[in-house]
């Protein structure tokens, strides 16, 4: 039986030999580097804490505190990249700092700013490095001259403690600290939308369906005054009446609708983007190509976001024609609608689609928009695909 000889890790270096090859050259430099590093990092990160909690009984101690993590987040960015140029460690960036939900205001700011692990993380790097980048580079300049035929044995021993300490210190954290930081950005959002839309269903029944129902209680109270004096008056104000009913009836229909379509409920993705696609001023195709019916929640957030979709394709894009594309990949359900308008669409553009992004977003959802200027414009979502409850089942 033979042996494939093992695969070469690309995160670490070769053996060390009696050599003085390129790794051996790079990790000399990094070795010298390491001492006015380690003298900005350690000057930085004493300054932020001596500043920050002196000045935390003042108005103005917390705020330079953050500003301070802030800058020590900016520091940990470029002792990664030094490690990666010159020591070759793969280390990924961290997510980007939550700034906490926007009703929070400047209290959000600053309490995300404050909890921030990755800044903190790296003031403690910058805290410990001074006296190894004072050891590092004293032992490297000295074997450079004194103990060069050995000094690749030197600079891989030097050099693995500070691979362990970017790798331990100014990597990302674990992914459960990475899903905490989304998950409470993505609560903001959906606490955001829901309020948002609750507000808009108040203003909806309040402009429109109550004010009617309230003029029809007028003509049929007046109506109801002429019934003996004046017949035909009245019959003609019961006929307007049965006019009002009829238009407030509507009214409630499309209000009802935007909470949740009734066809979606019963009919499924196909029937209810179908019926959108109906009414919109653009010629649109619908294929939805799908296994069964997704979990209502993950039906119902396709369904608004092509209706939203196409009311831009409608109000905006100037398109002769669009298609909407629903299928299943995997575990996740994908939508695609397209136009051949003049494009030009931007995330912050004021027409819903930065809205949109965030509500996909807050479900772990994506949100990509392609719409050069001239056209054609595709935006594509992505929703996690979670199976449908059986019916007559309840969650426990």
């Amino acid at each position: 039986m033979t042996m494939s000889p093992p695969v070469p890790d690309p995160d670490r270096p070769p053996p060390a030999r009696f050599a003085l090859d390129r790794w051996t050259w790079r990790e000399t430099a990094h070795l010298l580097l390491n001492l006015p590093e380690a003298i900005v990092g350690f000057v930085y990160a004493l300054l932020v804490v001596s500043v920050g909690v002196g000045l935390s009984v003042t108005v103005i101690g917390l705020p330079v505190l953050v500003g301070g993590l802030a800058g020590a987040r900016w520091l940990g960015r470029v002792e990664r990249a030094r490690a990666r140029s010159l020591l070759g460690v793969r280390v990924e960036e961290p997510s980007p700092l939550s700034r906490g939900r926007r009703d929070e205001g400047a209290l959000g700011w600053l309490w995300s700013g404050l909890k921030d692990p990755v800044g903190w993380r790296s003031l403690l790097y910058g805290f410990i490095r001074l006296p190894w980048g004072v050891l590092t580079f004293t032992v490297t300049l000295v074997s450079l001259f004194v103990l060069w035929p050995v000094l690749p044995f030197i600079t891989r021993g030097l050099t693995a403690v500070d691979r362990a300490l970017v790798r331990g210190l100014l990597s990302p954290s674990d992914e459960l600290e990475r899903r905490i930081a989304e998950l409470e950005s993505d609560r903001g959002v959906v606490v955001d939308t829901a309020a948002a839309d609750l507000r808009r269903i108040e203003r909806d029944l309040h402009d429109g369906a109550q004010a009617r129902l309230v003029a029809l209680a007028m003509g049929l109270g007046l109506a109801k005054e002429k019934l003996t004096d004046d017949p035909e008056a009245a019959a003609r104000m019961v006929e307007e009446a049965h006019g009002e009913v009829k238009v407030a009836l509507q009214e409630l229909r499309d209000l009802a609708r935007g909470i949740h379509p009734a066809v979606l409920t019963d009919r499924g993705l196909d029937a209810a983007l179908s019926a959108i696609a109906s009414r919109c001023t653009v010629p649109v195709s619908v294929s939805v190509d799908l296994p069964g019916r997704p979990a209502e929640a993950i039906e119902g957030i396709a369904y608004f976001t092509v209706s939203e979709l196409l009311q831009n394709v409608s109000k905006h894009s100037g398109a002769r024609s669009a298609s909407v594309e629903v299928w299943r990949a995997a575990d996740r359900l994908l939508i695609q609608v397209t136009d051949d308008g003049s494009g030009g669409a931007r995330l912050d553009g004021g027409s819903g689609m930065a809205g949109l992004a965030e509500r996909l977003g807050a479900v772990d959802g994506l949100f990509v928009l392609d719409s050069p200027v001239g056209g054609p414009t595709a935006v594509t979502a992505e929703l996690p695909w979670r199976d449908r409850a059986p019916v007559g089942s309840r969650a426990t």
